[in-house]
């Protein structure tokens, strides 16, 4: 009696090992071959905007933080050169700190001795291209996560079409190993779709807070300069 349990309890456990031995696992690599040739178009064309992405992202997160590198004491040298009249000293200053901050003030430099109105419109004018500057290609990158998500679902809307025309096509008898190819373009795409757009829009938010808190450094300092130009003498 003991021995047959054990013999059945052997053989139950064999069945169960050759049941997990049997299960099939899908790597990545497999998991986009799988979903057909439009599967593997779609994962290109999307792999292409996440690494354009990046690089932006990288790019641009680089640039960002070279520009906002300002020295605290600038504002105070150039207080003290404007005060005293040295003002190509201010200049040459302005020129050594090589940021959108010290562009911004050498551009009022330049117009000391005009009206204050035309002063306050040169720096404003050279403002706008320094956010320009700062914002090169950063669009793009709200484009990716806005566009990425739809490539993916254009993939799964072509999967389950491909799913669709097998079962039609099937004649009564519906091969699920085709109908899968469908599927797996369906889900892959849309995953991978929602993986950019989701990436790309993080990196552009986080891109446009940087860039905010140079744009408000800028109009602080361009503010105090004014405010030096307005002072009584």
């Amino acid at each position: 009696m003991l021995s047959t349990f054990i013999q059945d309890t052997a053989q139950e456990v064999d069945l169960l090992a050759d049941g997990e031995s049997g299960q099939k696992t899908l790597s990545i690599i497999e998991l986009v071959t799988t979903g057909g040739t439009a599967g593997i178009i779609i994962i290109s064309l999307l792999f292409v905007l996440f690494v354009v992405a990046l690089y932006i992202y990288f790019e641009r997160l680089l640039a960002i933080k070279e520009a906002s590198k300002v020295d605290s004491n600038f504002m105070n040298q150039i207080k003290d050169y404007v005060s005293s009249g040295k003002i190509d000293s201010a200049q040459n200053l302005c020129s050594q700190a090589n940021s959108p901050v010290s562009r911004l003030i050498s551009k009022g430099i330049s117009r000391i001795g005009k009206p204050l109105d035309d002063i306050n419109k040169a720096i404003e004018n050279a403002g706008r291209l320094e956010i320009y500057s700062l914002e090169k290609n950063v669009s793009v990158l709200a484009t990716i996560s806005g566009a990425a998500p739809m490539i993916g679902f254009l993939g799964t809307v072509i999967g389950m079409i491909l799913s669709i025309f097998e079962i039609a096509n099937s004649g009564g008898s519906i091969d699920i190993k085709t109908l899968a190819d469908g599927l797996y373009t369906a889900m892959t795409t849309t995953v991978g779709g929602l993986i950019v757009g989701i990436i790309a829009y993080i990196s552009y938010n986080h891109l446009v807070v940087k860039t905010d808190k140079i744009v408000y450094k800028m109009e602080a300092n361009s503010l105090e300069f004014l405010d030096l130009l307005n002072e009584p003498i």
